[in-house]
């Protein structure tokens, strides 16, 4: 079985390939070729899972050695995969959600003059998603890793001929960047601290560092992290990333690539766990993150970026999880996994309405859409419910278990990331109820478009509804199962552990909060949007939600405090450079110019002259040699 491990990655390159390479012959079969080639992944994946069942837990997990990629004395860097415990889950999510995606896309993108070069794209991602949870070393994964910002740039940007997809995959492209150094930097780290970046030997070892080096490697992946996973305070380029094709929202921005950053730091939990400074940082940036998020998500009119807001938040809540170390590992990927579920629902069924409002964004410009949509509604609710934790639905069990790890951290620190997340929960209802209603109910609020053409909403075709479904089963069933006989928790436990924390407050006590919580925000969203007639132009709001259309001004921020004095300092170098770098030598050859130019007239061309100038240099010699004699 070990043989599919390589063809997991194998089977989704070899389709970028073959469509990127194969021109327009491939233009009437190549997004089923992509299709059929990321469900042959994830049939893979099933296969390798219903095998690691089979063994004892201990036994679970394998590592394929495939060849030696950087063989130097002293240093040796293996394309060496390990599917364990982790990493089947991460390519059972990527491949299953992966494959639904890509069926979806053939109905959205069916009159896509480029849809080809598309489904190339989402291969390629899926590969180098692969290569990033299945890579046994850090260097391997840095491959995946910058493969991953790749094909997001590609996929973020592919309808470049709109300026603002265009800005939105650099601007995407160029945070990211900032994100990757930190990994790299960590890598070094590693190498000249442990003298290896694979998995076993650095983890093995850990131990032996200083807790400082410890540190600065741990910082170092949450920087990587913030990058890939949108965390404050490199989130910038979330919510503009939005301007991609639908499809790639949901595959990038929900269910795989911004979950890289958790996966990222539960993998290195071994560090870490002897980095205490290191994981509070990861308790911190998460517990921000999922506020910003959320205040974020409640000021946005367009329906993909207000699911924009709500990912950066859930993540937020991810990443808080994963810093409480050993209490909260487990809990982050399993609200990883179902948040994947109904998150790329919600995507897909956002991308479904616009389909059937001529490509209509703003929710103010929607209403009454359940009435003709009813597929679309029904999926969509259904992730709506599992994402404001409705009582037994997938959120539901996954969050509570968030929440319950915030507070058994214990100590004041616990209190606080306890009722940060369950502020989290109160908002998340309030902005995900404003979604529900401003898009199905209420009065129609339809507007004519550019062409002055009115919408004539109607339901997708089953291409795009029936990846809807089945991941709206996933919203509804993936938390009971995951939390039946603590399952989910045992399964990832010979991996990533699990230590019981002292909380002072009870599990049940914890379920009635947060769904009071839940009540709260969704009546208060009621109250505002669902009982009176929703205006069809945005009110001029409060400072704070002025502020929150803007994302919390952190565009404003970036500009103030890294734009400008970049631009500054640029502009300052490129000053020294041409004036003085630059003009000490062209100077320097204007000097040398000159005095060329002055001996060049002592070459006149006449004989007379040159004859008299020996002549003269004749009496010099003379002269010159009588007087030595006579000295």
């Amino acid at each position: 079985m070990n043989s599919l491990i390589p063809l997991l990655v194998a089977a989704p390159l070899a389709g970028a390939a073959l469509l990127l390479l194969g021109g327009r012959a491939l233009d009437r079969a190549g997004h089923w070729i992509a299709t059929l080639l990321a469900a042959f992944s994830f049939a893979a994946g099933l296969a390798l899972f219903a095998d690691m069942l089979g063994r004892d837990a201990e036994h679970r997990a394998v590592t394929e050695r495939l060849f030696s990629w950087i063989p130097v004395n002293g240093f040796q860097a293996d394309v060496s995969f390990q599917l364990d415990q982790l990493s089947i889950t991460f390519v059972l999510l990527i491949t299953g959600v992966g494959t639904l995606i890509h069926l979806y896309s053939v109905g959205y993108m069916a009159h896509d003059e480029r849809r080809r070069r598309f489904f190339a794209y989402l291969n390629l991602f899926l590969a180098a998603m692969l290569v990033l949870v299945l890579a046994d070393n850090y260097l391997l994964l840095y491959v995946g890793w910058e493969g991953v910002g790749l094909a997001s740039f590609l996929l973020i940007g592919f309808w470049q001929h709109k300026p603002s997809a265009a800005t939105a995959a650099k601007k995407a492209f160029v945070v990211n960047r900032v994100g990757d150094m930190g990994l790299s930097i960590a890598i070094m780290l590693m190498f000249v601290e442990f003298g290896s970046f694979a998995f076993q030997p650095v983890f093995a070892t850990a131990g032996d560092a200083s807790e400082g080096k410890l540190t600065a490697i741990g910082l170092m992946l949450l920087l990587a992290a913030c990058g890939k996973s949108a965390q404050v305070p490199l989130q910038s380029w979330l919510g503009d990333a939005m301007e991609g094709p639908t499809p790639v929202s949901a595959l990038i921005h929900a269910a795989t690539m911004v979950t890289a950053g958790v996966y990222l730091i539960v993998r290195s939990g071994a560090i870490f766990d002897l980095a205490p400074d290191a994981q509070t940082a990861v308790v911190v940036v998460g517990a921000v993150t999922l506020l910003f998020g959320a205040v974020v998500g409640c000021a946005k009119d367009d329906i993909k970026k207000a699911l924009a807001g709500s990912t950066m938040s859930q993540i937020g809540y991810m990443i808080m999880a994963a810093g409480l170390g050993p209490i909260g590992y487990a809990f982050a990927i399993m609200h990883l996994v179902t948040h994947g579920f109904f998150k790329a629902g919600m995507f897909l069924g956002a991308g479904s309405v616009m389909h059937g409002m001529n490509d209509e964004v703003n929710m103010r410009h929607y209403g009454g859409l359940r009435k003709y949509m009813p597929v679309t509604f029904a999926t969509f609710g259904l992730g709506y419910l599992a994402i404001i934790g409705f009582p037994g639905l997938s959120g539901f069990f996954s969050k509570d278990k968030i929440i319950e790890a915030a507070f058994a951290k214990g100590g004041t620190e616990g209190w606080i990331l306890g009722l940060c997340a369950l502020l989290g929960a109160a908002v998340t209802a309030f902005y995900m109820t404003r979604v529900m209603v401003l898009t199905f109910f209420g009065e129609k609020r339809w507007q004519p478009d550019a062409e002055g053409n009115d919408p004539h909403p109607h339901e997708s075709p089953k291409s795009m509804t029936v990846p809807m479904v089945v991941l709206a089963f996933g919203s509804v069933f993936a938390g009971g199962l995951f939390v039946y006989g603590s399952s989910f928790l045992h399964w990832l436990e010979p991996v990533t552990g699990h230590a019981e924390g002292d909380s002072p407050l009870s599990p049940w006590t914890v379920t009635g909060l947060a769904t009071a919580c839940m009540l709260l925000g969704a009546g208060l969203a009621w109250q505002m949007y669902g009982r009176s007639p929703v205006p069809v132009q945005a009110p001029v709001g409060s400072l704070l939600t002025r502020a929150a259309r803007r994302d919390l001004l952190q565009d404003d921020f970036n500009h103030a405090v890294l734009v400008r004095p970049g631009t500054a300092l640029a502009a300052t170098l490129v000053w020294f450079d041409s004036r003085g770098l630059d003009g000490f030598v062209n100077g320097l050859a204007a000097a040398i110019g000159g005095i060329s130019g002055r001996l060049r007239r002592i070459q006149t061309g006449y004989v007379r002259t040159y004859a008299l100038s020996m002549f003269g240099g004749t009496l010099v010699l003379v002269a010159s040699t009588l007087l030595m004699r006579s000295v």
